[in-house]
Order: C-alpha cells, then structure tokens, then sequence
C-alpha cells in the first residue's frame, strides 16, 4: 500500500484521506526494501509496479531516485503496459548508495480532457466542462512558472490565450485539447494528494564492483631463486608486477600483511613445533610491532606497502587487502582489550577451531561480550581500521571468514564506510551455509565467494550458474569464481594440466569476476596427504617458483583475460545463457549484448548481439565429441541462414549453416571451444 508524500491532508490510511492510489508488487524489491539491490554505474535500473485506482480517472506515475547525499529526487516517467502493470526506467550514473520509490496521482487533466471529448462526440453543451478545463491549465501554469519551466509556461499561456480568442464552443474545447498543451500539462501535476511508495534502497557501484580478474600472491614469496628460496620485502616483490599485468589481472590481492605474532607460531605444514626460523603463518596477526593498521617490518614497513601500491597501479591494476578479524596472542588487542577475547572457566582465551582443524596461534573476535561499552569500542575500532587503509589508498578488501561475524555487524560497518567512500569494494570470503552466504551479500558485501570450486560436472555447474546469475540472487549477490585459494587445493586438481584448464575457462567467462591463487598457472596441486591442502603451503613457509616452468598454462590465463576486456559480453554478469548440447560431460553457454529494445516489464531482450559461446568438457579424464545447438535467431540469425564462425582463441573461421555444430573437446588437447557467430553477408 503507498504511503504518504507530504503533510497536506490526512495520510493513505487515515479517515478521510484522498490518497487512494494503489502501488504494489514492485519489481525490483528486496525482502520489502530491507536491504538494497544492487547495480553498477552505467546500467538502467527498470522498475515495475501494479499501479491502480477507484473509479475511472486517468493515472500517471513516475520512478523517484535520490543519491544518499541529494535533497531533491529524480523524476522519471512511467507508463502503463498491460493489465495495470506499469513500467519505468531510469538512467544510473553515480556511485553511491540510492533509494527509490514509485509517486503515482490522478491526472486529472487527461481525465478531463477524455470526458470533454466523449461528451463533445455525444453533441453535449460544455461550457462548465470547459472553464474546469481552463481552472486547471491557471493552476497548472503557476506550477510550472514556479519551476522555471520556461517552454511549458509558455505552452500553457498559448492555449489560455487561444481560449479567450475562441468564440465558439467548438474553438474554445478545441483550444484545450492540443497534444502539445496535454504534454506540458502533464509534467506539472498537482501533486498535494498523490501516492508514494516506500523508499527502497540501492546501491550503486563503479564497475569493477562487477568485472575484475584477481591475482593472489604472498609478498614474502616472490623471491628470483627457486633454489634458494629467501624472503622478499614488498618492495622485492614488485619485479612480478609486470608479468602479472602481462596476464590480464586486474586486481592484486594481498593475504594479511600484518606482523605476525611468536607465541604457539605454527611450522611448516601447519605443525605445532616450529623452528626459530619459521616465518608463521600471517593470518596469526599482531605482536609487539603493532597490528592491524601496521605493516610487517620484514616486508619493509608501510613505506614499502605504500611503493608496492603504486606499484600495482603503475601497472593498470588494484590493489586488494585481505582483512581478518581475529588476533594472534601477541596482539596489542590482548592486553588492551581482554574482553574482546573468548576466555575458557580457567580464565585463558580460546584459540580458533575448525574441527578437525585447529588454529593455535590464533584468538577469535567475541562480539558477543558482557560489557556493552567494550562491544560498541570492538564495532568502531574496525571501522577505523578499515578507514585507515582507506586513507592509504586501498579500496577494494577481501575480508576472512565474515560468516563468524555478527550480520548487524557488517551492515553497520559497510553502509559506515560506503557512506564516505562510495567506491570501496568488499568480498566476502564465506565458504558457509548458502543462506548465510546470502544474506552477507544482502547487508553490503559486493562479490562473494561461490561454490563453483566445488561444481565439478555440467550438470551441477549449470544448475548453480543458473540459480546465482538467474534468480532473485542476480539483484544482490555478485560471485567471484575463485579457482582456489591458499586453504582450497581442490581434489578435481589431481588430474593434472587438463583439469587446470578446463576451470580456467571456466571461471574466466561463467562470471565477470573470477580469482586465482598465485601457482595457478604453473598448475600445482601437490597435496597434504588426502587433505584438501597444499602441500609445503606458503601459508607457513617462504617459497620460490620458476614462473616459466614446463607446463605452465600463462599463455592460456593471457588469451582468456584478453577476450574479457575486449569482449563487452564477457565483462557482464547477469546475461549468461546456457544452451543445449548433446553431450553429458560438456557444457555449454552463452554470453551476449541485449539488442534493441527490451521487455518492458522483464528486461530481457528479445535478441542478442555480439555473442560469445564457449563449450567446455568439464570431465578432464575423457574426451567427448558434441553437437552444439545455439539459439541462432535469438542473436539475428535465421534456422537455415549461413553464418560464419570464428574461433575466438585462434581467430580460424568456418562457415555453418543451422544449428549443430560438431566439436571434439579433448582434454589432452583442447578442451573447450570459445567462438562468435555472424550472418554470412555481414
């Protein structure tokens, strides 16, 4: 039911109340307009409603937008499309947070100006129906002048002026009843006792938000010698830059560059007896040097952090930090804030635990404490931390585990931040429960990490894409296809090069955002017995690689980050099409351009332009020969239309003519197609 737009008169549901407008089932919402949906600067945010009254009057609406730091709203037009199912559109060009609402109000010029005309057609006298009209041009006039609407001021005195010249009732009603003067009428309405919807939130982000190609790497680990494995300041670190940018990546996303903490410091492997000269693990953060808003002293301070960042942007790429809430037992935290710590009956403090896991190095946040002064300084504190790397140029971060985390928590924190600065993203790393992984993207988190590591056939990777890319998700929950991480040395890994590309492909162009772990693209998966760890995991040691090493899959990553940024198809998320196939181990998808216009209550296109397929064999054991069948009309080319085809990878052409095309997709060669279709004569 709308509610109320100002105090003039008594409210929606008030005796004796005049705003008897109907807005409901507004589309998009989320939860009733609890948490916002989500769009990027640059796209159109489509709005529909049921918009409906009693009696017969003619109705008008529009769509309100009104940026978090704006008085004023933006007005756009609606119009009724079927069934009293009206549709608007509005332009989105800031990034900041916005709310929305649908005003609707009779318009009682266009009423009165569909009764004249009946009547007229019926040979009735109209005189009183005419000064109606003339009264409501008056006040429409002295709105529009209020306005400062020059051209429709100057409409409305044409027609007002046109009536006093009339001598006749057939000249006077014909006066009043221009297109032109309708027009002008209509965009200065009275609007004293119009309806209005509730505000509803949005949030609108800059576009890497959306798109992006992260590249993982441990600062400490970048040393030339694969030999001789040494420590590497950030500074140090900075030669890998240019062969990471080489690749395509966007973003380069740091694990914890904090000081590392020496009590119950973890050795390599994760074991419990580590030497003097274990490096530990760096998400056991805090010790005498400082905590989370310091930088390491052995990756050279915040002088060297502050360099590497520049670094990275030097190279046309972000720089991302990873942000753990959680301390090791050296962090200045301990001493000073006991009673942010679980504490067991003997008074000690609770490590981390992740049965069978344990994390002794590490303490958790308790947000949940007695003291409610200590809980409101834990809350503020993070904000500040996350202000100060603010402040120091970060912008994008990836927090750990925010799940362990109260949700009031990040929907305080992230509307805080985003508040002063719009621009900031935040990933959330949350390997959870589905629904809470949902609702983490609800309250504020721009991309999220998915369970496509886990999706291993076509079958169960065309159900998940379809559920996150195609349902109500599409509105708030943006999944960044990490490969692996760090803690996620995926069994599907034992199958050496071939299964490496095939997720490559994969997560390169089922989604705008995708994420790998630095010896991704030398295709290591050695393993921690039957676990689903890295072997030697840098997590606890300093490693070096031979970035060339035989077998690497460089050129590949290269090639398919290539065609992600020149191919506008690629770099969107909601538009991912699965079509049909004949083979059971391959997959096979559209991405494209809406083409022309759309529906006006859906969206969707009625075709496609630019198409991008891509068919993979997800089984990297098995070679399979597939028909592919593409939905040739639905991107302009007719069943029997001959039609090239290019292979995007290699740039071969072929010409085909109706839908089924043959491949062998070998995963001791190639696995996958990536192809576009245009017309013969084009």
């Amino acid at each position: 039911m709308a509610t109320v737009v100002d105090a003039s008169g008594p409210e929606a549901d008030a005796i004796g109340s005049r705003r008897s407008i109907i807005i409901e089932r507004i589309t998009p919402e989320l939860d009733g307009g609890r948490h916002p949906i989500k769009r990027v600067v640059g796209d159109q945010l489509l709005v529909t409603a049921d918009i409906f009254a009693d009696g017969h009057d003619l109705l008008d609406a529009v769509v309100l937008l009104r940026a978090d730091d704006e008085t004023t709203w933006r007005r756009t037009p609606m119009r009724p499309i079927d069934n009293d199912r009206w549709s608007g559109h509005v332009e989105l060009s800031r990034n900041r947070r916005h709310v929305y609402a649908i005003e609707a109000w009779r318009d009682a010029f266009g009423s009165w100006r569909d009764g004249l005309r009946k009547k007229l057609d019926a040979g009735i006298a109209v005189p009183n129906e005419i000064e109606e009209g003339r009264l409501l041009a008056v006040a429409a006039l002295r709105r529009a002048e209020e306005a400062d609407a020059h051209d429709d001021a100057s409409r409305i005195r044409d027609g007002l002026a046109d009536l006093k010249r009339a001598r006749s009732e057939v000249t006077r009603a014909a006066a009043l009843v221009g297109e032109d003067l309708l027009t002008a009428m209509r965009r200065h309405p009275d609007l004293r006792f119009a309806s209005r919807s509730p505000h509803l939130p949005l949030v609108v982000d800059r576009e890497r938000a959306r798109f992006g190609a992260w590249y993982e790497l441990f600062p400490r680990s970048q040393g030339r010698d694969p030999k001789r494995p040494a420590a590497t300041t950030l500074t140090q670190a900075e030669w890998r830059l240019p062969q990471i940018a080489a690749m395509g990546f966007d973003v380069v996303y740091l694990p914890p560059i904090h000081p590392i903490g020496r009590t119950n410091r973890k050795g390599r492997n994760n074991t419990l007896d580590a030497r003097a000269d274990d490096v530990g693990s760096p998400y056991a953060i805090g010790s005498a040097d400082g905590g989370h808003d310091t930088v390491a002293p052995e990756l050279g301070g915040l002088r060297e952090l502050l360099h590497f960042r520049k670094a990275v942007e030097d190279h046309g790429m972000e720089l991302a930090m990873d942000v753990a809430i959680q301390a090791s037992p050296d962090h200045p935290y301990v001493a000073q804030h006991p009673d942010w710590f679980r504490h067991s009956p003997d008074g000690s403090i609770k490590y981390a635990e992740n049965p069978p896991k344990k994390y002794q190095d590490i303490y958790p946040v308790d947000f949940g404490g007695e003291d409610v002064a200590e809980r409101r300084a834990l809350w503020h504190e993070w904000k500040r931390i996350f202000e100060v790397w603010i402040e120091r140029g970060v912008q994008i971060f990836r927090v750990d585990n925010p799940h362990t985390k109260p949700i009031s928590f990040w929907a305080w924190l992230i509307a805080e931040i985003q508040r002063d600065h719009p621009e900031t993203i935040f990933l959330s790393e949350a390997f959870t429960k589905p629904k809470m992984m949902r609702q983490l993207a609800k309250v504020g988190f721009t991309q999220s990490y998915t369970y496509f590591t886990w999706r291993e056939t076509a079958a169960e990777l065309r159900d998940y894409l379809i559920e996150l890319t195609q349902s109500e998700m599409v509105e708030y929950f943006r999944g960044n296809l990490f490969t692996n991480t760090p803690d996620i040395n995926p069994h599907h890994l034992d199958h050496g090069r071939p299964a490496f590309v095939i997720r490559s492909v994969l997560a390169a162009t089922l989604s705008s955002s995708y994420g790998i772990y630095s010896g991704w693209e030398l295709c290591e998966s050695a393993r921690l017995g039957e676990r689903e760890e890295y072997l030697d995991s840098e997590k606890f040691e300093i490693r070096a690689r031979d970035w060339d090493a035989k077998g690497n899959i460089k050129l590949l990553i290269g090639e398919l980050n290539r065609l992600r940024a020149q191919l506008p198809a690629l770099r969107r998320y909601e538009n991912l099409r699965f079509e049909n196939v004949s083979g059971q181990r391959t997959l096979f998808y559209r991405k494209a351009l809406p083409h022309g216009k759309v529906d006006p209550l859906t969206g969707h296109p009625h075709r496609w332009r630019d198409p991008v397929y891509v068919a993979v064999n997800c089984d990297p054991t098995t070679a399979e020969r597939a028909i592919l069948h593409p939905d040739l009309p639905a991107v302009g080319i007719g069943w029997d239309q001959p039609y090239v085809v290019t292979d995007l990878m290699t740039g071969r052409t072929s010409q085909e003519r109706g839908a089924d095309i043959s491949v062998v997709l070998d995963p001791a060669g190639e696995p996958f197609h990536i192809f576009t279709v245009a017309p013969l004569d084009r």
